[in-house]
């Protein structure tokens, strides 16, 4: 499944770019499942980040290793990370962040996510919910590059 949201701050791609830190992901977390960082290299290419997620019944970890990074012609900075170990139901995940200029000198954060588990309509059953997870991050952006 395919999930894309675009916020619009007021910083230009590269300084949204250079804001992408520990601090900003761990602002980024939804209340639910807690997350907690293990590790986070950054993000430039073989750089990796570890979590942990609390459902309150189990903890799982979650690896994602970045597999690409840089700057396009038209301005546009991105990074994507992959999943290397993922909790249950997930079985794939490939996140593209692009940092696309936009107007005056903003930015366009694009959030474009793909993920699959086993089953076809359980990706769909868990659209909302992965909607509802990257949707959290629109405030969060509009404060951290205001």
């Amino acid at each position: 499944m395919l999930v894309t949201l675009r916020t619009a701050v007021p910083q230009s791609p590269a300084r949204v770019m250079a804001g992408f830190t520990r601090a900003l992901f761990e602002a980024l977390a939804p209340p639910f499942p807690r997350l907690r960082v293990l590790r986070f290299d950054g993000c430039r290419t073989d750089d990796q980040v570890e979590i942990e997620l609390n459902t309150l019944v189990k903890k799982l970890r979650w690896t994602s290793l970045i597999v690409d990074d840089g700057e396009l012609p038209d301005g546009t900075h991105f990074f994507i990370d992959e999943g290397q170990v993922l909790p249950p139901p997930l079985r794939y995940w490939r996140h593209r962040h692009l940092l696309q200029p936009g107007p005056g000198g903003t930015c366009v954060i694009v959030d474009a996510l793909e993920y699959r588990t086993a089953s076809h309509w359980l990706d769909r059953l868990l659209y909302p919910a992965m909607w509802a997870q990257f949707a959290w991050r629109r405030p969060i952006y509009r404060r951290w590059f205001k």
